[in-house]
């Protein structure tokens, strides 16, 4: 099992925990501070904190955290270190609030729409000053969510943060993942030659897919994902297997409903299959006098943008030929 795993499954399993209740009114005492070495003077104080770093301390993992009870040294810790993002992923510590200095949580899984989380100190209506541990669902782009805390996994860590493409042991999933995305456990696993990204590889029908793949059979891969409407790329697509095509692959199997293990951005046979059957064969036009790429493209209800990827030996969008013939999605 991996590092991020073991915190979320530890951190799940405390859903429906209740604090101490006196006086009429929920008092913060908790049992979570005294199992913190340094944090037991927290206990009867605001301990979503607290709660955070015995979940990582449970998984032997306390390092990976600042050990603290104060929101903003949180934020404070993991910016030092460099590991801050705006940018949900899979076993990142969430801040909330201005500065991120209100409330903190453990992201077990995002989509475009929200982030999934495991809470200490918060209640049905998502309360900074709650009674318990919940799980709960917030708004992904809410004032609320101040940013993320990224923990030093040992297996890598799952984003949605452009910027962290190509670092050792990221993997990037900008529209959704969750804990079945999680790299496998234990330390960063060693990398084929050739396979900078470190990730899986299959071969269908003889052709290899996946980091490290090479070959025109990976272009037109590419083109048939942006003539599905599924692009990732800034530039090409091309012969390497780049993240771009990760990336567009997992759009691609989203798209057609796949989730979970069945949306990792590798195709599956049954996958490319469809998308072969679908978008495999290009239709085109021929440019007449008057038209404009633009022009086509409204007509065509695409964008300009993908006819300029689907046809890349057009280098100025406002230079076209009449008997051009163009690649339409």
């Amino acid at each position: 099992m991996s590092v991020a795993q073991s915190v979320i499954d530890i951190a799940r399993n405390e859903e429906g925990y209740r604090e101490g209740y006196s006086g009429g009114h929920w008092d913060n005492e908790q049992k979570y501070s005294p199992m913190v070495p340094g944090l037991e003077w927290s206990d009867g104080e605001s301990w979503c904190h607290v709660f955070v770093c015995w979940a990582f301390l449970q998984a032997s993992v306390g390092d990976l955290v600042p050990t603290t009870a104060w929101c903003p040294a949180g934020v404070e810790w993991f910016k030092d270190a460099g590991r801050w993002s705006e940018y949900p992923a899979v076993g990142a510590v969430v801040y909330y609030g201005a500065g991120g200095g209100s409330h903190v949580g453990i992201v077990y899984a995002y989509d475009d729409d929200a982030i999934y989380t495991i809470e200490g100190n918060t209640n049905d209506s998502g309360s900074a000053e709650g009674d318990g541990v919940y799980v709960k669902e917030r708004l992904r782009r809410s004032d609320w969510v101040y940013g993320y805390g990224y923990p030093d996994y040992p297996e890598g860590i799952v984003t949605a943060d452009p910027d962290w493409k190509g670092r050792p042991g990221v993997v990037y999933f900008g529209l959704e993942a969750d804990e079945s995305d999680i790299p496998l456990g234990g330390p960063s696993r060693p990398r084929e030659p050739g396979n900078p990204g470190g990730g899986k590889r299959v071969t269908i029908d003889g052709l290899e897919y996946g980091p490290g793949a090479k070959g025109d059979h990976i272009t037109r891969l590419g083109e048939m994902l942006v003539r599905a409407g599924c692009s990732e790329y800034e530039e090409g697509p091309g012969p390497e297997w780049s993240s771009a095509d990760t990336e567009s692959v997992r759009r691609y199997q989203l798209k057609i409903g796949d989730s979970g293990s069945e949306a990792d951005g590798i195709p599956g046979p049954q996958q490319l299959a469809r998308l072969v059957k679908d978008f495999g064969t290009p239709k085109t036009y021929t440019v007449v006098w008057g038209d404009t790429l633009s022009g086509i493209a409204s007509r065509k209800r695409t964008t300009v943008d993908v006819l300029m990827k689907l046809n890349p030996k057009i280098r100025n969008a406002g230079v076209i030929e009449t008997g051009d013939i163009i690649t339409l999605p």
